[in-house]
């Protein structure tokens, strides 16, 4: 797949899971568990879903320019980095089956958002 088409796709589905996450935060609860229930943790969720949200419109925007396209993947993927680590850290609290999907997925993100960084650069 080209870069351009691989990272327009990686932003849009980027926007869709913050406006998911904005409208509806309980579903969150597949990868927080019962944490998701806590009204901080909920706040807590909607700014993740912002940044997102910000993210994807972001990457999508700046497609048109090869360089700032490859500065937004760097920042996706830094964004992702940090997700991955923070759920390492907090997995003993949180259910396995997200664990593996946010390092799955978020892993996976990260990896692909320094590839795209470098090709469309």
């Amino acid at each position: 797949m080209d870069p351009r088409r691989a990272a327009a796709v990686i932003g849009a589905g980027r926007a869709a899971l913050g406006v998911a996450v904005l409208l509806a935060p309980e579903v969150t609860s597949s990868w927080l568990g019962e944490h998701a229930r806590h009204p901080a943790v909920r706040y807590l969720t909607q700014l993740v879903g912002v940044r997102d949200l910000a993210l994807g419109v972001l990457t999508l925007a700046s497609l048109r320019d090869g360089e700032r396209a490859g500065r937004m993947q760097l920042a996706c993927a830094t964004a992702d980095t940090v997700d991955v680590l923070a759920t390492l850290a907090a997995r003993s609290e949180l259910p396995a089956t997200g664990v593996a999907g946010t390092v799955a997925l978020g892993g996976g993100a990260a990896v692909a958002g320094v590839y795209l960084a470098r090709a469309l650069a």
